[in-house]
């Protein structure tokens, strides 16, 4: 079953633990620069955002690279990068609309999320919970739960009034 990594933005403290813990388990060192995850903070607006790959199902990152170095990992359900057919052209990076690739300020090579192999180390450092590894189809019912939610707490105010 494909598990996936959600983001529960208002849980999130903006700690960065999780790109500290990615660039440690990918590249040995301590950067954030280095992470495949990255908080972006919106500071007028008061919270923080954690940002990685969607593992999109037809993922545009995929759609682009001359090279097919980005291809589905159907075991894991993750978009895979192959670094021995990877020519870093970066157009992957400027395919994704979420920000989730990015590129390693040191190697000057492209960089994704591969979900640590099933084991994602952001998620299990990430002591607030803003981030969990779930299978796929909770996160569809999680959000329909919250949308449904949000509904009665509106339709409750409208009768109050």
């Amino acid at each position: 079953m494909q598990k996936v990594i959600l983001v529960e933005q208002d849980k999130c403290t903006g700690c960065r633990l999780c790109e500290m813990v990615c660039s440690v388990k990918h590249e040995g060192v301590s950067n954030p620069s280095r992470a495949r995850i990255h908080v972006i903070k919106w500071f007028m607006e008061g919270f923080d955002m954690p940002m990685i790959c969607q593992q999109c199902l037809e993922a545009p990152c995929i759609a682009v690279c001359p090279k097919d170095a980005l291809a589905r990992d159907e075991e894991l359900g993750n978009v895979a990068l192959d670094y021995d057919l990877c020519i870093g052209c970066k157009m992957c990076v400027t395919a994704c609309p979420f920000g989730g690739m990015g590129i390693d300020t040191v190697s000057s090579k492209v960089i994704k999320c591969d979900l640590c192999e099933g084991d994602p180390q952001c998620v299990r450092f990430c002591f607030p919970a803003a981030l969990q590894y779930v299978d796929a189809n909770a996160v569809n019912l999680r959000k329909k739960r919250d949308a449904a939610a949000k509904l009665a707490e509106l339709m409750s105010k409208v009768v109050a009034v």
